[in-house]
This record gives structure tokens, sequence and C-alpha cells, in this order.
């Protein structure tokens, strides 16, 4: 099978329009054969023309395919939505939204609506299930972001957001915007997301203390004593995620509002996640989507 996402004649040729983009979702949400909410017989599913929708074979109830996705509202096309995500799962450093203004040909209010639903899709999909346990070990690390300059050339700046990353090595990374570098901050979120019983490296910021007590193996490095690696402990792997999503901001983004960090930083773990199979980036956001709502004609 192949290891690299497809290409953009590729995703033409799967999605040449709207119809082939509905039926998709009909297919992976639905299929023929689905029973009825109303009459509850498994039926046969007719398209209707007039609307994104299909009918029963039965009783004529609707079923739209739209419905509960970040597609539900819109009036932008379904190519259209679905070559954003192609965009965003086949570019490195994340995709701007007067890049999909340019591409796609619509407002940038609707290219910067389009794209933070994605990034909200994204963190959705990818989920948060727990990382580490026996004989794992994982990487814990929070790092600054964005913010404003304070005083002319001063090269510090003020209001910076912080966000708090944990690494299960050759795994999954989880990624979480907290208020400060506190124990009632960081450790819930190790808590919450980190096997008890698993390794976990830090720096020597001493709120990762408590970790012992939480029922974790604790080890850290001193970064200010120059020290960025003890044997197999460390935290450059975090931290090279930390690289990675800076300069996605800074490169294709600019600056983000600490008020909407929290969504960039999934989507580049989203796409971290994915690193060793980026073919089934795309597929998988669409074809996920939450419960199937309850629907009436």
């Amino acid at each position: 099978m192949s290891t690299k996402p497809q290409t953009i004649a590729q995703f033409f040729k799967r999605f040449p329009n709207d119809e082939a983009c509905l039926q998709h979702l009909f297919d992976v949400r639905f299929g023929q054969g689905f029973e009825c909410p109303r009459c509850e017989r498994e039926s046969k599913w007719f398209r209707i023309k007039a609307e994104r929708a299909f009918s029963c074979q039965w009783c004529g109830h609707h079923l739209h395919p739209t419905v509960g996705t970040p597609f539900e509202k819109s009036r932008t096309s379904l190519q259209s939505w679905f070559y954003a995500i192609f965009l965003f799962t086949t570019t490195r450093n994340g995709v701007a939204a007067k890049e999909l203004e340019r591409q796609l040909g619509v407002t940038y209010k609707t290219a910067w609506r389009m794209a933070d639903l994605i990034r909200k899709h994204m963190a959705d999909v990818d989920g948060d299930k727990p990382i580490g346990g026996i004989g794992k070990v994982v990487e814990a690390d929070e790092t600054f972001i964005g913010g404003e300059a304070r005083g002319k050339g001063s090269g510090f700046k003020k209001n910076k957001t912080i966000v708090f990353g944990m690494l299960e090595r050759d795994g999954d990374v989880v990624t979480e915007v907290v208020r400060n570098r506190g124990v009632n901050s960081l450790v819930p979120q190790v808590l919450r997301h980190v096997e008890r019983g698993s390794e976990v490296h830090t720096d020597e910021l001493g709120t990762y203390g408590y970790l012992k007590i939480e029922g974790y193996r604790h080890h850290s490095v001193n970064h200010s004593a120059g020290e960025h690696v003890r044997g197999h402990v460390g935290v450059n792997g975090i931290e090279g995620f930390w690289a990675q999503l800076k300069r996605s901001i800074s490169g294709t983004h600019i600056h983000v509002s600490g008020k909407h960090l929290w969504k960039y930083a999934k989507e580049a773990e989203y796409r971290f996640n994915r690193r060793n199979r980026p073919e089934t980036m795309f597929d998988e956001l669409v074809h996920s989507f939450g419960p199937l709502p309850q629907q009436s004609d």
C-alpha cells in the first residue's frame, strides 16, 4: 500500500464534483440497506436532486448526509470543502485562510470559517486516547507561543500563551493550552492523558516533582545547567514538535491569537500522529464524523 498522500490529479479523479462528494458522505455514514429511522425497514435510498438528501424507498423519509458534519450549514460546494481538507492533509506547515481564499475563490470570511471548522474536526478525529503505560517513556514539556512585543527592539513578548505537550517516544503527542505552569495546571493534564506507571521525562521545573506522588517514574534534565540529555533521559522529542509547531505558525500564519491557539496545536498534533502513515490523513477526515444525528423530513 502507498505511504504517500494522494496527488491533486488523484483527488479530482476521485471527487470530480459535488455529487461524488455527497455520495461519498452517504456511503460512509449510511449506505444502501441502511435501516430507515422512521419505518425501521432496511431500505434502498434514492437521491433527491433538489437538496443534499436521499429518500427511503418505503416511506419517503429523508436522510441528509451533511448533517452533523462541518459542511452542514455551508453554502460552499462540497468539492471545495473536500479540496480544503486535501490541502490541510498534504501541506506540511498548514494552510492559511488567505491561501484557501485564493485557491477556492471564496471570501476571506468563508475561508477562515472553513479552516476553523476543519481544525476542530481534526481535533475530534484525532481524539485524546491515553498514551504511555508500563515500560513506556513519555516526554512532557511546556512552551510559550505568540504574544505582543514589549518595547521596541526588546526581543521580549508579553501575553504569551502556554501550551503543554506530552509525547510518547515513537508514539503519539497530546497538547493542551494551560493557564500557567503550576501544579494545578500541569499535573491534572498528565493524569488525564498519561497512564500511571509510565516513565515521564521533563526539564527541571519543580512542578513535575509531584508526578512521583501520582504513580509515575519521573526523571528530569537540568536545562539551566546546560544539560539537555543524560543517558536515555531527555525531552528532545517534544522540543522537536514545538519547533515544528512554531515554524508552522510563524511561516504560514504569522500570528495566532491565544483564543484560537489550541486548534492550531491540535492540527499539528493530528499531522504529527500520522507522520508514519500520511496516506491516511485525508480519508480519516472524510470518513469520520460524530454519532449519526436524528433527522426529520
